[in-house]
């Protein structure tokens, strides 16, 4: 109990953050896929009308980076997404009981607000703030367990949805989202380790051998990295290749459903997609240093490709297995490669 009590407090907020990313990335963003199928038969939407919707909100979510980013550079990230999972749980809710498809969209455009206040990006500036010589452990944790969401919310959602029908799985999950996110972020997150009176890491400051103490890259503030070409460059390619990616990501289940595959069997297939995200991460740990993030990225996105088009052009299972492990391990190891990147651009 004591080792427990002196603790680093980072530690604790790492701990909650994997918690409530598993979850929120699960319910908020895996979830959709399983159930585009129902959406279709019961209301008669099209393909391209029902995942619109859930492609808006990605676009929206990305567009809010900037705003978001703002706000956490000025106020931190505790009560910010506070109040993205109150609003993202009640919006799930909303979205079981939609009737129409301007209220479809209309609850994913909030969704898409919402998620940028309660996914990665806001979880890894908190990890940012308490950690520096310990970063790459802390995302770890957090990266690792938020890494199976889809294994474990698209075998659930589709459970959920088979015994209780679309609307009532997307209820249960919205306030499996509420019970467990609001609470972590609201009582364990704090802004900086110098409010619980603890050091960065929860170590001394380095010493400088002359005694001073060593100084920390400097970051440049919001305002100063959109300024920079770099940056903008940087912004269109990792949007291409997420959208890229996302994109296999919402469309994976009913696409395998149209060749044939049952429901629950394609929502195992996409759920080990999860499984190989984690092996990804755990691989470039070890590798991603050996290499610049620039090169890493670029390979990354290459053998994207490769996987697409593994999927695209081959219709057996062990084709459609080959994919889940490339793209999986390659996808994975985005989260950790994107935030490196960015960090040697521009600092943390």
């Amino acid at each position: 109990m004591s080792s427990l009590r002196n603790l680093y407090y980072g530690w604790w907020i790492a701990i909650a953050l994997a918690i409530t990313e598993t979850i929120s990335w699960g319910v908020v963003y895996y979830a959709y896929s399983v159930i585009i199928t129902s959406l279709e038969g019961e209301f008669g939407w099209s393909r391209a009308q029902v995942t619109g919707a859930f492609s808006l909100a990605l676009l929206i979510a990305g567009g809010m980076a900037v705003p978001v980013g703002y706000w956490l550079d000025h106020h931190g990230a505790r009560w910010l997404m506070t109040a993205g999972s109150i609003a993202a749980s009640l919006l799930m809710f909303a979205f079981s009981r939609v009737q129409t498809l301007t209220q479809l969209y209309l609850v994913w455009i909030g969704l898409g607000i919402t998620a940028a206040t309660i996914l990665y990006e806001p979880a890894f500036v908190v990890v940012a703030k308490w950690f520096e010589r310990r970063r790459s452990t802390a995302l770890m944790v957090i990266t690792l367990a938020a890494g199976f969401a889809s294994t474990i919310f698209l075998p659930l959602t589709a459970r959920l949805l088979a015994l209780y029908g679309w609307r009532d799985a997307m209820a249960w999950l919205a306030l499996l989202l509420a019970v467990t996110t609001v609470p972590l972020h609201a009582l364990v997150l704090r802004r900086s380790p110098a409010d619980v009176g603890q050091h960065v890491d929860g170590l001394p400051p380095v010493e400088h051998p002359y005694g001073a103490p060593a100084a920390r890259r400097p970051s440049l503030t919001v305002g100063e990295v959109l300024r920079q070409p770099a940056f903008w460059w940087l912004a269109v390619a990792l949007a291409i290749g997420s959208m890229a990616a996302i994109g296999i990501r919402v469309h994976i289940i009913p696409f395998l459903e149209d060749r044939g595959y049952g429901a629950e069997y394609a929502a195992w297939i996409g759920g080990f997609i999860g499984a190989m995200q984690v092996f990804g991460r755990v691989l470039y740990a070890p590798t991603g240093g050996r290499f610049s993030s620039s090169f890493m990225v670029g390979m990354i996105f290459a053998l994207q490709a490769v996987a697409m088009a593994i999927l695209y052009f081959t219709h057996s299972a062990a084709g459609v297995w080959i994919f889940v492990i490339l793209f999986g391990a390659v996808y994975g190891a985005t989260t950790l490669a994107r935030p490196a990147l960015l960090a040697d651009q521009f600092g943390s």
